[in-house]
């Protein structure tokens, strides 16, 4: 997908938005269900920005199951004092990591996130849990998300995808105007999964 593409997009998911206790409680409960699909692994990792709260808040909603999990996150830019470095929190040597983000598009963020666990002696990726699918095409016929799951062989999982956004909106009424545009992009960009 093209930047031209995402400029023309009628909807934008902002998990910056995802600041009140409650909303950031749900989410949390949300990926931690989500995550049972996988059912080993070490580490959450919660690539800068968005998915560093996400990580986190996950961990604890984990917690609270009675399931200990430890995360890790990156910064954007390499610190040459304190603790140093780039990566925060759990170390990913040797351990069975899963990396936790908010949306994917066109792959770049995941790839790059991607690369850093690659650089972590004997770490391994087993899954990928993204809060909303876009469902948008790839390069090929299936969706950046399905690419990913077959070009790096672990799950790609989303809590909720624009198909189910579609759904609700459609039931819950009112929206038609929204749910006409919606549809009108993926039509074009789009897969149905």
């Amino acid at each position: 997908m093209s930047r031209l593409t995402a400029s023309k997009s009628p909807y934008f998911f902002n998990a910056g938005l995802l600041y009140d206790g409650a909303l950031l409680s749900a989410t949390a409960d949300a990926f931690a269900g989500t995550l049972s699909a996988i059912p080993e692994f070490d580490v959450l990792f919660g690539p800068a920005y968005k998915g560093i709260p996400l990580a986190a808040v996950t961990c604890v909603a984990l917690a609270n199951k009675g399931i200990n999990k430890v995360y890790c996150y990156n910064r954007k830019e390499k610190k040459d004092h304190g603790e140093g470095g780039t990566l925060v929190g759990a170390p990913m040597a040797d351990k069975k990591v899963v990396i936790i983000d908010d949306v994917m598009t066109a792959g770049t963020a995941i790839r790059e996130a991607i690369a850093i666990l690659k650089e972590q002696p004997g770490a391994q990726l087993v899954g990928i849990v993204q809060l909303v699918d876009r469902q948008e095409r790839g390069k090929g016929s299936t969706s950046t998300s399905q690419e990913v799951a077959a070009e790096f062989g672990v799950p790609v999982l989303p809590i909720i995808s624009i198909g189910d956004i579609i759904t609700y909106l459609k039931a819950r009424g009112g929206y038609e105007e929204q749910v006409k545009a919606i549809e009108a992009y993926r039509a074009e960009y789009g897969v149905v999964a």
